[in-house]
């Protein structure tokens, strides 16, 4: 029978944070265990581990491991510093800075001389738990949308990889599949680091889901032939007006899914949802490191491009809320007029 994919995190004995290395994926399943926080800080950065819901959530973990480790001598003070260290590693992804403030103000609410470590704990521990049930939230408000049949269309990896769950854009997927209805997803391969390709397709194929793997410039032409149902991505950043930023490729997807009369939705929970940026273009777009485009498989495959040409190499890029159907949410399928409900 087909599995599912593995949890990508787990708390380890002594302290230590068991992590998927997902830059690994699909050729080798390999855990590292995290013993520092600087060690989550650069497994952040590398996406070792990744997703938005799921950074938050490692970073949070990786504060209460920092904090259980030194005991009587954890301080509000040193969860504060691992805290904005943790911050700076991924700009875009709200949901790391949110984790974190939740951290940081439950150290606060710790009585001075009481130890912090067990309470950094338990709140890293509710951040994952609240994520997995909103994860199951929002497949079930996407059930409607995948009938019997249905062909979706999903850009980078929004799965059980990404999230404390089952996911965010593939939820509702998961649970179509779980209901027993035949359903299949088109995967865009999702330039320049293929996560559509080695992680979307890997976990749903574990899991006994049909998927088709396409390059990223195919997706028009995909949606051109009309049997794709509906287009469902995630989201790293969600804006007061309903701006969406996600991996980057998702804005010309929205655009030929509008061209094409594909309704494209967008799955997120709450927390996913920034009421103090305004719009997409308030939203800050991470920059990564030239050679994700310059050798294709990373720094130690081979060069694909001339090292005279300028590589301008950024993670996401914002789809305008004119382009989206609706948001899938922990708290239903909501129109961009209803998202004060989230409020």
């Amino acid at each position: 029978m087909p599995s599912g994919p593995p949890p990508p995190i787990a708390w380890a004995p002594d302290h230590q944070i068991r992590l998927l290395d997902q830059t690994l994926l699909p050729g080798e399943e390999r855990y590292i265990l995290l013993d520092h926080i600087e060690q989550m800080a650069e497994a952040i950065s590398l996406l070792r581990v990744r997703g938005a819901p799921l950074i938050g959530i490692a970073a949070a973990m990786g504060v209460a491991s920092a904090a259980r480790r030194l005991g009587a001598a954890a301080t509000r003070h040193g969860v504060d510093y691992d805290c904005r260290m943790l911050r700076a590693t991924r700009p875009t992804a709200v949901n790391l800075a949110w984790a974190l403030g939740r951290m940081q103000s439950r150290a606060a609410t710790v009585a001075e001389g009481l130890p912090l470590g067990e309470s950094m704990v338990a709140e890293a521990q509710a951040i994952w738990d609240e994520d997995r049930l909103m994860c199951d939230r929002i497949g079930d408000a996407g059930l409607p949308l995948v009938p019997e049949g249905a062909t979706v269309l999903t850009h980078c990896n929004a799965g059980a990889l990404a999230t404390g769950g089952i996911g965010t854009a593939l939820a509702p997927v998961y649970r179509a599949h779980a209901a027993g209805r035949k359903v299949q997803v088109v995967a865009d391969e999702t330039r320049p680091l293929l996560q559509g390709s080695r992680l979307t397709a890997w976990e749903l194929t574990r899991a006994g889901i049909p998927t088709t793997v396409i390059a990223d410039g195919m997706a028009a032409s995909r949606l051109r032939l009309g049997d794709i149902a509906c287009v469902i991505v995630g989201a790293d950043r969600i804006a007061a007006n309903g701006d969406v930023a996600n991996k980057i490729g998702t804005y010309g997807v929205a655009l030929a899914a509008q061209a094409h009369g594909v309704p494209f939705y967008v799955a997120a929970p709450r927390s996913t949802f920034d009421s103090a940026t305004p719009d997409g273009a308030a939203i800050p777009i991470e920059e990564r490191h030239p050679d994700e485009i310059r050798r294709h498989g990373g720094a130690a495959a081979r060069q694909t491009t001339p090292p005279e040409a300028a590589v301008w190499n950024p993670a996401f890029d914002v789809t305008p809320a004119a382009l989206i159907r609706g948001y899938i949410t922990d708290a239903g399928l909501l129109t961009r007029m209803e998202l004060h409900r989230l409020a």
